[in-house]
């Protein structure tokens, strides 16, 4: 569902400085770690219909959870409610839903789930996060071990012909690969928009062009991050690409050049767009009201760039030639694109 870039203006979306509030950006990392587990060892076992997976198409990092939650088919086991694109203050909102309401949790803002599992709870009320739903209380929020998660304790339902995501046999070549992609790419471009000195920013901006450099020689001459077929990193890595020239190229001041610049990771990208899963997940007018409205101190007019023109995403990329299958043994998913 498309939104317009037009807010009332009494709302406060952001506060003055609030993004920006040092010389280098440092990524609040503390998450609410429960797992949900086969075994419930932390007190929630994997049961379908039990969790909600809440999300907001604009934020990169709960891009991941439905990508991966529809690659392996979890819609009728864990159930999705969608934010909108801009929050105020306080938290993430249901406004896209008919009554501002989500209709399972009944709640107007995601932060009353956490402080049902923490009251006043003291960090960021942040996407993705799974909600208990009988407690109506958050379980949690950790993004990276969600999707991990997804893919090794929810195996009873996964669709027939799911990829795996997470194949043991790369797992520690992957965990070098991710910690790259995190550190320098997706967490890199952050880097670089809320830098609070030209110093900082510079610094950034140089460790960010270097590994994506690193990310056109690597894919130069195979198809997917971890060799013939998608995996957790190549999913990890398509969530800053896609919103790489519409966002991140402008608003984050992270502009070398642009990804349609870079021969090898713009066919990548389309590779992937045009790969069911991760284009059909997409939703380019809600990513820009997030950045251009919410981050005030960046972008104080809140005005939403009508461009840049995505049609180029449908194009041919030509990556075939390099072999491979994106979900190697297992099949697309069919299944239409809920919510």
């Amino acid at each position: 569902m498309d939104t317009s870039g037009t807010q009332p203006a009494e709302q406060e979306f952001s506060t003055k400085g609030a993004y920006v509030t040092g010389d280098e950006y440092t990524r609040d990392t503390n998450y609410i770690e429960t797992r949900i587990t086969r075994g419930g060892e932390d007190g929630y076992p994997v049961e379908a219909g039990r969790y909600r997976l809440v999300v907001a198409r604009a934020c990169p990092w709960a891009h991941r959870s439905t990508i991966v939650r529809r690659l392996l088919g979890l819609e009728d086991a864990i159930s999705i409610g969608v934010c909108g694109p801009t929050h105020d203050v306080r938290s993430w909102t249901f406004d896209l839903d008919p009554d501002g309401r989500d209709p399972v949790l009944g709640i107007e803002r995601l932060q009353e789930a956490f402080f049902k599992r923490t009251p006043d709870y003291p960090r960021g009320i942040t996407v993705p996060a799974i909600v208990d739903v009988p407690s109506g209380a958050v379980v949690t929020n950790n993004f990276p071990q969600i999707t991990l998660d997804f893919s090794t304790e929810w195996t009873e339902f996964h669709r027939e012909g799911a990829p795996d995501l997470y194949p043991e046999a790369l797992r520690e070549e992957m965990a070098v690969v991710n910690k790259r992609i995190f550190t320098e790419v997706n967490n890199g471009v952050y880097r670089c928009g809320f830098a609070g000195s030209q110093e900082s920013y510079n610094a950034a901006y140089e460790r960010l062009f270097i590994a994506l450099d690193w990310l056109e020689e690597r894919l130069a001459t195979q198809r997917y991050l971890m060799g013939d077929a998608i995996t957790e990193a190549d999913v990890r890595l398509f969530t800053t690409l896609v919103r790489f020239d519409a966002v991140y190229h402008g608003h984050f001041k992270c502009n070398r050049n642009k990804l349609i610049e870079m021969p090898v990771l713009w066919a990548y990208a389309r590779d992937l767009f045009q790969t069911p899963g991760f284009g059909d997940t997409v939703n380019f007018q809600q990513i820009k009201d997030h950045y251009y409205i919410v981050h005030t101190d960046l972008n104080p007019t809140q005005i939403v760039p009508l461009g840049p023109d995505t049609s180029g995403w449908s194009t041919a990329h030509g990556r075939q030639s390099l072999g491979g299958s994106p979900f190697g043994a297992g099949t697309a998913p069919t299944r239409p694109v809920d919510a």
